[in-house]
């Protein structure tokens, strides 16, 4: 294609010009077909070993296993973000990585926040565990 300017173009020339520049090459990663199924396959396995962790009862120790089916869920994320969210420090002027960034906070936030809900109301009730109304007081 010749350097014309857009007003002396034809009709072909206009269809198979790129009005934007910055439609590709843009820092965007659309990913591609090889790449989804590298995250899909990720994700099936980060989802079948906790699953079988926990149906196999491999793990003796519960704390154990639910600190690692907890990892396990933390690293399905991260791969969710890369390989079908596309966020990495490129895109979006490093917008996505902001992005990345408050959803660790948000996770940590809920994971430990989970626990320690879980944990307390394992302690608080028991079986067997009866209230005294004079500890009301």
């Amino acid at each position: 294609m010749s350097a014309q300017s857009p007003d002396t173009l034809t009709a072909s020339e206009m269809a198979h010009a790129h009005p934007n520049p910055h439609a590709h090459g843009d820092g965007h990663d659309h990913g591609t077909r090889r790449t989804y199924l590298i995250g899909f396959a990720l994700s099936v396995i980060l989802t079948a070993i906790p699953f079988w962790l926990v149906m196999g009862d491999v793990i003796a120790d519960r704390t154990i296993a639910t600190l690692l089916i907890m990892a396990f869920g933390v690293a399905q994320i991260f791969v969710h973000m890369v390989y079908f969210l596309h966020m990495n420090t490129k895109s979006e002027g490093g917008w996505t990585m902001m992005a990345a960034i408050f959803t660790i906070i948000v996770i940590v936030i809920a994971l430990s926040g989970s626990l320690w809900v879980m944990f307390h109301l394992n302690t608080n009730m028991m079986p067997g565990h009866t209230m005294n109304p004079a500890d009301m007081i």
